[in-house]
């Protein structure tokens, strides 16, 4: 994609269908004039009362306890500098959106139109009472100093200047796991901070919390190294001023042993690199270029512990692991500060956490066999779902030891409980499944690739390294969408209905008669077929020419069905495919099964595909909690409607004990887990929460699936097919782009899977 095209996109994700990237929704009801009265007047005016009668009250009566300010004046605002508050507004949007996303922290973005220190803390200040937290975010130094520092004084309310301590915080965790790894000791080490801005200061100043002796400390700036013999220096780089006779980076490198970049991208050369010590530790942070390229540092020094900020290579340092977790953990008691008892907390939970057995989970989002503490995993991973669990809870505790807690945890199993129920809406699957698929990119046929559509999922794709798009269709149709959307790639483009093709569509279409000239089918018919982009697409994958298929766009789905049927077949031992729908829902991702190919299953029908959901589920690295559904409860009705889920349960509890599955049951009954404890606490399901629903026809399923996307906008992956011999998914008709996608991106992990189990 050109440049021009990504600026277009950027803006027109930010500008539709709604401009901005976060809302705010009610969480009360406001159906009637009663919740009305309730809501506002007069009912509004007891909780005012309360809160009058004690302040503290507002944290029962409002969201206060739940609200954190994401505060610039947008005076360094990413790399673009000082571009004004109103420019700053789509950054502290994403930052709020992190914030939610990550530990369920509501936010409100204000952007200051001041650069005076005075005029800005003032205005914090009176704004303060509608909080729980202040972070401050994208404020220049040395000012951003003095501006937290007054605030933390001055309010009782936590205060972070992430843009100073969530790199410290994180980039400590890595540090001290990977001074274990090299087998030094932080008080011994040579360290070279490259970069003397609000993140460097706060970094170097953790450090020494962490142990790292100043003397052994130089830093430098875009004027060198900071010298105590140097005029003018701010007071924040004389601190770090070293008495040392050196000037340059080169200089300052030699025998080092840890090397912090948070300064400009390809500043470290080999030479530097071979001048430091055994076991080097080599912290490039600068984004998105590093001080020094990750494979050229690898290729220079096989015993370099590298870490970057960013994620397509091992050991990202990432704030997002760090500020909504502090935060959360800082609410959750009523935090008076951020202190650094409870930085340090986080530092040592992150590191803490890194030395642990990392769930499946994790693995299989990263593609890796296992994730183990070493070299190249110095510090959790971004989508790690013990972070909530973790993190929060170290901090937590911190302010309650260092006396800043205004509330107290007991049950610290209930807290961690409730920190792992806040993320059920989140769409960390889908972020997962995209990651897992760049990993390791797969060839994947899109036989539509002349629909604007597909195309445009095709592009994001090749663009996000996602997969190797193979484009099917009129060429001419196919150049000229591309050149529309500025799709600039040396793609493979075919047309089976072109002569170039021929040799190919013989080769196809007599492999094809092989198989099937025992079912009517002639070389002649054989030939006709291979004209069709779907038996085409279809015989590429079945000869290796692709290793997955996406079709269905613009075709009605048994259609498409056919053909894959006849050609690439099922895998051995099933007689039936089916499909399921991954919903992303308020309580988590659901699987839904079967919502697009059997019409009225039988009992053996429903339990090949409850265990067929099942392994699609742990793909994704998801345990399947399997209900049957049903408008019967556990034998309420003898209809044979309701006897054939009893008969599926029965199978499969006797053939496979091990899965967690049980019916037939109503769907209310399945997803209230008090209401199934009470009733039925016999259950499998009983003290679970169900993840899997098993319909009992296509009618249900079908419907279910397209009520929750339609009226809850719930996000949908799928259908995804279950059962074929080779990685085809098929789209429902019109599918959106983000679908196709994400279509495409099952595609990509189906096709490693089977890679894997060969």
């Amino acid at each position: 994609m050109s440049k021009q095209s990504k600026r277009l996109e950027a803006l027109v994700y930010h500008a539709k269908p709604t401009p901005g990237k976060i809302k705010v929704v009610p969480t009360k009801k406001y159906a009637t004039q009663r919740d009305l009265s309730l809501a506002y007047s007069p009912g509004v005016a007891e909780p005012c009362l309360e809160i009058a009668k004690d302040v503290e009250n507002v944290y029962k009566y409002t969201a206060k306890g739940n609200l954190v300010a994401v505060i610039s004046n947008g005076t360094a605002v990413l790399g673009l500098g000082n571009i004004g508050p109103e420019a700053s507004k789509p950054v502290m949007e994403g930052k709020g959106l992190l914030f939610k996303i990550f530990a369920d922290i509501d936010v409100f973005d204000i952007e200051v139109d001041t650069e005076d220190i005075e005029a800005f803390i003032a205005t914090v200040k009176n704004i303060a009472p509608t909080f729980g937290g202040i972070n401050l975010e994208d404020i220049k130094a040395p000012e951003a100093f003095e501006i937290e520092r007054r605030l933390k004084e001055e309010l009782d309310i936590p205060v972070m200047h992430d843009d100073q301590h969530g790199t410290a915080i994180i980039s400590a965790a890595a540090l001290i796991n990977a001074l274990e790894i090299a087998e030094k000791n932080i008080e011994d080490v040579k360290i070279v901070v490259s970069g003397a801005g609000a993140a460097a200061i706060s970094c170097t100043r953790l450090y020494q919390a962490c142990g790292a002796i100043r003397e052994n400390i130089v830093m430098l700036d875009s004027k060198g190294v900071i010298r105590a013999d140097r005029d003018n220096l701010t007071s924040q780089k004389a601190e770090f001023a070293t008495n040392r006779k050196i000037n340059t980076l080169s200089e300052a490198m030699e025998n080092a042993d840890v090397f912090i970049g948070l300064s400009q991208p390809n500043i470290v050369t080999p030479d530097m690199l071979l001048s430091m010590s055994e076991n080097p530790i080599v912290f490039a942070m600068a984004n998105p270029v590093a001080e020094i390229d990750y494979q050229l540092a690898k290729d220079t020094r096989d015993d370099v512990i590298m870490a970057t900020g960013r994620s397509d290579y091992p050991n990202q340092v990432n704030n997002v692991l760090g500020f909504p977790f502090i935060f959360r953990g800082a609410l959750d008691v009523r935090a008076t500060k951020i202190n650094e008892a409870m930085k340090m907390a986080a530092v040592k939970a992150l590191s803490n956490l890194a030395k642990e057995s990392v769930p499946e989970q994790v693995n299989i989002a990263y593609s890796e066999t296992k994730l183990t503490f070493g070299r190249d995993y110095i510090i959790p991973k971004p989508f790690d779902p013990r972070l909530i669990a973790v993190v929060p809870p170290a901090v937590a505790k911190a302010a309650m030891e260092s006396g800043v807690a205004n509330e107290q945890i007991e049950d610290w199993e209930r807290y961690k409980i409730s920190l792992l129920e806040r993320l059920g809406s989140d769409n960390k699957l889908v972020r997962m499944l995209l990651g897992r698929a760049k990993t390791n990119p797969k060839r994947v046929v899109f036989a539509e690739a002349d629909q604007l559509d597909v195309l445009k999922a095709a592009q994001i794709a090749y663009e996000e390294g996602i997969a190797h798009p193979i484009l099917l269709g009129r060429k001419d149709a196919i150049l000229a969408l591309m050149a529309e959307i500025e799709f600039i790639a040396d793609v493979p483009i075919i047309d089976p209905k072109s002569d170039e093709e021929t040799e190919r569509k013989n080769r196809y279409a007599k492999a094809y008669w092989k198989k099937r000239k025992r079912q009517g089918v002639t070389i002649y018919s054989s030939q006709k077929k291979m004209r069709e982009r779907n038996y085409f697409a279809a015989m590429m994958v079945n000869e290796g020419d692709a290793d997955a298929l996406v079709t269905g766009y613009s075709r009605n789905y048994p259609s498409v069905v056919r053909p894959m049927l006849e050609l690439i077949g099922m895998v051995d031992g099933v007689s039936r495919v089916a499909t399921t729908n991954v919903m992303m829902t308020q309580r988590g991702p659901m699987f839904l099964s079967d919502t697009s190919i059997n019409i009225d299953p039988s009992a053996k029908d429903l339990a090949k595909i409850a265990r067929m959901t099942s392994r699609v589920s742990k793909m994704f690295g998801i345990e399947a909690v399997t209900a049957m559904i049903s408008y019967s409860n556990f034998g309420s009705s003898e209809n044979p409607r309701a006897e054939k889920v009893r008969e599926a349960v029965e199978y499969l509890h006797k053939a496979y004990p091990e899965m967690v599955v049980d019916g037939e049951i109503q769907s209310d009954f399945a997803l209230n887990p008090k209401l199934l404890q009470d009733i039925f606490p016999f259950s499998k399901l009983a003290g679970r929460k169900v993840n899997t629903l098993i319909f009992p026809n296509l009618d249900a399923a079908n419907i279910t699936y397209k009520l929750l996307k339609e009226l809850n906008n719930s996000e949908s992956i799928g259908p995804i097919m279950m059962g074929m011999r080779k990685p085809v998914h098929i789209l429902q008709l019109g599918a959106s782009v983000d679908e196709i996608v994400n279509m495409t991106a099952i595609a990509v992990v189906d096709a490693q899977e089977r890679d894997r189990r060969r």
